[in-house]
C-alpha cells in the first residue's frame, strides 16, 4: 500500500503566506489550485487561484475585502462558523465547500488550518483547496446542508480514563518492546483506529522503522516496515516541531481516502519515536479532543522511553562489564596457571641439573680413577691395564651420551633441531639395534625378540638414520634397564594409509614397538614421561640411572619425523608398550601370511 498525501495539514504553522508570495510553491503542490487566508472576521488578507483569470476575477475586489460579492461562500455563516472552530480549537478542518463566482457555483476541497502567533493563539487561518467541479445553486445549498457541524467528542471522561489507564501500564515497565506493544494496542483499542504504529528514531536517522503494531483484522500489516523521512514528509514535520500532523492519503491500490495523525514521543524536548494512527472508516474521524490526549499521551511514553533506553543501556554497560570482569578473572587465571608452570618448570630443571650432575661425575670419575690406577703402574700385567682402558672408554661413550641428550634437549628447546630425510631400510636399523643391545639383555638374562612385517621385499622408512637409531636405542635401552625378568620384543607393522610429509605424499606408516614385561608405570604418573627435565620418581631414577631425558628426546625426534610416540602400561609392575611411527618411503609388496605368524625372529 502506498500512501498519496492530497494534503497535510500541520496544527501548528507560522505564515506570512500573502498575495504574490509562495504561490509557486503552491502551484508545485499536488492537487492544491486554490489558497488563501483570512482573520477571524473573514477578511481576506491574501488571495491566490490559479484560475482566477479563468472566471474574471479582479484580486484587487478580493484581497483586503471581507467575503462579498466576488468570490464568497455560498452560505457565508456556517462557513465563518467553521473558520471560528479552527481558531477557537486550533485544529485543522477538511471539508467540501460551495462558493460563487461570476454567477457559478464551485465546489473545492477546503483545508482549514489556524495561523498561530508566537504565544500560541491563532487570529487567522490559511485556506487551501482544489476545484471538485461546478454545479446549480439548490445542489450547492443541499451540500451545505449536509456538512456535519464539528462537535467536541462525546464523553471525554471515558477516553480520559482509557488512556489514562494505557499510560500507566506504560510506565510500570521498563522493557522496550513492551512499552511499544502497550502503547499501540492502548491507543488503538481506546480510540477504535484501524491501525496504530509505534516507530523508533535515534537523532540523525534518516528512516525509522515500525517496531510496534495494533492493526484490525482487515488491515495489512505494517509491522518492520521502514519508512523514508524524506519522502514521508509528515513524519520528519512531526519530528522537527514536536507537534501533531494530521493529513488525508489516497491508498491508490484500493482508491481509498484515509486520515493519518502523526505525533512525536520526546524526553526534554528531543524526539525519541513517532505515534501513527490510521483512520479508514471516515466517519470516525478523530477530534481534537482525541488529538489533544493522544498528544498529552505521547509526552508520557516519550519519558518512559527515554527511560527504559535508559535502563537497557545500563544493563548493556553491565553485562559488558561482567563480561570484561570474567575475561579479567580467566586472564588471571591463565597468568596464576603460567606462574605455577613456570614455577614448576624451574624446579624440575634445578632437580634435572642436581641428577644430571651426578650422572656426568659418575663416568668421569670412572675415567679419572681407571686413568690414574694406569698412571700409577697399579696394573699388575698389560691384560689388567688393557681392562682398565676399556673400562675408561665405557665410561668416557656413557659420558659422551649423556652430553648427546644434553645437547639435543637444548636444541630441542630452542627450535633447533633440523633433521633431512632421507630412505632407511628397516632391516638395517633392526640389525644395528640388535647389535648394540642384545648382549645387555643377555647379561640379565632377559629374552630378546625382533618381529618384522612379512613382506616380499624390503621395507624403507622416510627418516633420519641417526636419529631413528638413536630413538631405538634409547626406547630399547629403557625396556632392558627396567627389565628384570622376562624380556623385551621389538615388532614393526606395515600401515597403508597414505601420508604428506615434507609437501609429499607417502604410501602409509610403519608402526614399531618395544614391549617390555618390567616395572611399568602406574597411570597417573604417564602423562609427565614425555615432559623435558621431569623424572617420575626421583629416587628410583637414582636407583636405575639416567639423566630422565631419553622418551622427550625421542618424542620431539620422531615428530620431527612427521611420527607419533605413544606409551602404554596397565600400571605397576604390568610391563610397559612404546610405540611411534615412520612414514613409508614405497609401499613394500605384502605376502599372504600374517605378519604376527609369518614374522621373522632374529635372535
Amino acid at each position: 500500500m502506498t500512501p498519496h498525501s492530497d494534503s497535510m495539514l500541520p496544527l501548528t504553522e507560522s505564515t506570512d503566506l500573502i498575495a504574490g508570495k509562495k504561490h509557486d510553491g503552491c502551484l508545485n503542490t499536488p492537487g492544491i489550485d486554490l489558497v488563501f487566508t483570512q482573520d477571524v472576521t473573514g477578511q481576506y488578507l491574501s488571495f491566490y487561484w490559479r484560475d482566477a483569470s479563468h472566471y474574471h476575477l479582479d484580486l484587487s475586489q478580493v484581497v483586503g475585502h471581507r467575503i462579498g460579492e466576488a468570490f464568497s461562500p455560498v452560505a457565508i455563516a456556517p462557513y465563518l462558523n467553521r473558520v471560528r472552530h479552527v481558531l477557537e480549537h486550533l485544529t485543522p478542518e477538511k471539508f467540501n465547500y460551495p462558493f460563487r463566482c461570476a454567477d457559478q457555483h464551485l465546489v473545492f476541497d477546503l483545508t482549514i488550518s489556524p495561523i498561530l502567533m508566537p504565544h500560541g493563539t491563532a487570529t487567522s487561518i490559511i485556506v487551501t483547496g482544489r476545484l471538485l467541479y461546478t454545479c446549480p445553486e439548490n445542489q450547492a445549498l443541499e451540500l451545505i446542508d449536509s456538512l456535519v457541524h464539528p462537535v467536541a467528542i462525546a464523553n471525554p471522561e471515558r477516553y480520559q480514563k482509557l488512556l489514562t489507564q494505557v499510560a500507566w501500564n506504560v510506565r510500570r515497565t521498563l522493557d522496550l518492546q513492551l512499552i511499544w506493544q502497550q502503547t499501540v494496542s492502548g491507543l488503538g483499542e481506546a480510540l477504535a483506529v484501524s491501525r496504530c504504529l509505534v516507530c523508533s528514531y535515534q537523532p540523525l536517522d534518516t528512516e525509522v522503522e515500525v517496531v510496534a503494531e495494533y492493526c484490525q483484522s482487515d488491515v495489512e500489516s505494517m509491522l518492520g516496515a521502514r519508512l523514508q523521512l524524506t519522502e514521508e514528509l509528515h513524519l520528519g514535520q512531526a519530528l522537527a516541531t514536536l507537534k501533531p500532523v494530521f493529513l488525508t492519503c489516497t491508498d491508490q491500490s484500493i482508491n481509498q481516502n484515509y486520515s493519518v495523525l502523526t505525533v512525536a514521543t520526546c524526553y526534554k524536548d528531543q524526539p525519541n519515536g513517532l505515534i501513527i494512527l490510521h483512520q479508514f472508516d471516515q466517519n470516525q474521524a478523530l477530534s481534537e479532543v482525541e488529538i489533544r490526549l493522544v498528544q498529552e499521551l505521547a509526552d508520557q511514553v516519550g519519558t518512559d522511553i527515554a527511560h527504559a533506553t535508559l535502563f537497557a543501556e545500563s544493563q548493556t554497560l553491565a553485562v559488558e562489564l561482567q563480561e570484561a570482569n570474567a575475561r579479567l578473572l580467566q586472564k588471571h587465571r591463565e597468568l596464576e596457571e603460567a606462574r605455577h608452570q613456570a614455577e614448576e618448570a624451574s624446579r624440575l630443571k634445578s632437580e634435572f641439573l642436581a641428577n644430571t650432575s651426578h650422572e656426568l661425575r659418575t663416568p668421569l670419575n670412572g675415567m679419572i680413577g681407571f686413568l690414574k690406577l694406569i698412571m700409577d703402574g697399579m696394573a699388575d700385567d698389560p691384560a689388567e691395564q688393557s681392562e682398565f682402558i676399556q673400562e675408561a672408554y665405557h665410561s668416557a661413550v656413557h659420558l659422551l651420551s649423556i652430553i648427546n641428550d644434553i645437547l639435543d634437549i637444548a636444541k630441542i628447546e630452542a627450535g633447533k633441531m633440523e633433521l633431512d630425510l632421507n630412505p632407511v631400510k628397516l632391516d638395517d636399523l633392526l640389525s644395528d639395534v640388535e647389535n648394540f643391545t642384545r648382549t645387555q639383555a643377555q647379561q640379565k638374562n632377559l629374552s630378546f625378540e625382533i618381529r618384522t612385517p612379512a613382506t616380499r621385499d624390503e621395507v624403507i622408512l622416510m627418516g633420519n638414520y641417526q636419529r631413528l637409531l638413536q630413538v631405538m636405542l634409547n626406547l630399547v635401552g629403557n625396556a632392558i634397564k627396567f627389565t628384570h625378568q622376562g624380556g623385551v620384543t621389538i615388532s614393526a607393522e606395515v600401515i597403508h594409509k597414505k601420508v604428506v610429509v615434507q609437501n609429499q605424499e607417502k604410501p602409509g606408516m610403519v608402526k614399531i614397538s618395544v614391549a617390555d614385561t618390567g616395572i611399568g608405570v602406574s597411570l597417573e604418573k604417564q602423562d609427565k614421561l614425555f615432559q623435558s627435565f621431569s623424572q617420575l620418581d626421583g629416587s628410583r631414577t637414582r636407583q636405575y640411572g639416567g639423566t630422565g631425558l631419553g622418551l622427550a628426546i625421542s618424542q620431539k625426534l620422531v615428530e620431527a619425523m612427521s611420527g607419533v610416540v605413544n606409551f602404554y602400561s596397565m600400571g605397576e609392575g604390568l610391563g610397559s608398550t612404546v610405540t611411534f611411527t615412520v612414514p613409508l618411503y614405497q609401499d613394500p609388496v605384502m605376502t599372504s601370511a600374517q605378519i604376527g605368524n609369518a614374522a621373522d625372529l632374529l635372535l
